[in-house]
């Protein structure tokens, strides 16, 4: 099932706030009132929003300050952010909404159709952004459990491997000793299977320590 976007409609005006539900309900969303700054702030705390739509003339706390507390969160600030107006002072006036962190600017009345469409187009930027952190998440979380999965097969066939290798050599150090045992060899000669021995008992006690459930592995014996 497809999550729906929620998009926060702030007015202190209710037949505003029913007029926007009106427009906007053509794009099956989930809608959030709030009708006043303060209200708005307290819902942006739990909830994720694909944008809000924000009017700027509000008692209290207007539009500007409410979009500067939401740019100043960090949960939030990249939330857009459609100032909606009944008034037009000129462009000082609309530059302070965009200096205020707004991605649009309309003046009432607008057209609902104008203002459905950019809503539109944020919530389908939202979904696909969520989609994207979704596969990400899945891919790194498949990566991880692939990766020490892979890991591990390639540990234990290597340990497999490197034991085998090591009891062939086990084996043909066991049968030199003999025949130097039977061929009365000189002191030097056991002396040098006997060493040998030894750096193949060390190995092999490295190479055991490094099976799972041993609790990590030892150094290899010194060299020489």
């Amino acid at each position: 099932m497809v999550q729906k976007a929620k998009i926060l409609l702030v007015d202190d005006r209710p037949e505003n706030l029913l007029a926007l539900e009106a427009i906007l309900s053509a794009l099956d969303q989930t809608l959030v009132r709030a009708s006043s700054g303060e209200e708005a702030l307290k819902a942006l705390l739990t909830d994720d929003f694909a944008v809000i739509l924000l009017d700027v003339q509000m008692p209290g706390m207007d539009g500007f300050e409410t979009a500067a507390h939401i740019k100043r969160r960090e949960r939030t600030r990249d939330i857009p952010i459609i100032f909606l107006t009944a008034i037009n002072h000129g462009p000082h006036h609309t530059f302070r909404g965009y200096a205020a962190g707004a991605v649009d600017y309309i003046s009432k009345p607008f057209d609902p159709w104008v203002l459905r469409a950019k809503v539109s187009v944020f919530v389908e930027l939202y979904m696909k952004n969520c989609k994207l952190r979704e596969q990400a998440a899945l891919l790194r979380l498949q990566l991880e459990g692939g990766g020490e999965g892979g890991q591990g097969k390639e540990s234990a066939g290597l340990l497999a491997e490197l034991s085998a290798r090591l009891a062939a050599v086990e084996e043909q150090a066991e049968a030199l000793s003999k025949q130097l045992d039977d061929e009365s060899a000189d002191a030097a000669a056991l002396a040098t299977a006997a060493h040998l021995e030894r750096k193949l008992t060390g190995l092999r006690r490295a190479l055991d320590a490094l099976e799972p459930g041993t609790g990590g592995a030892p150094s290899l014996p010194a060299q020489g």
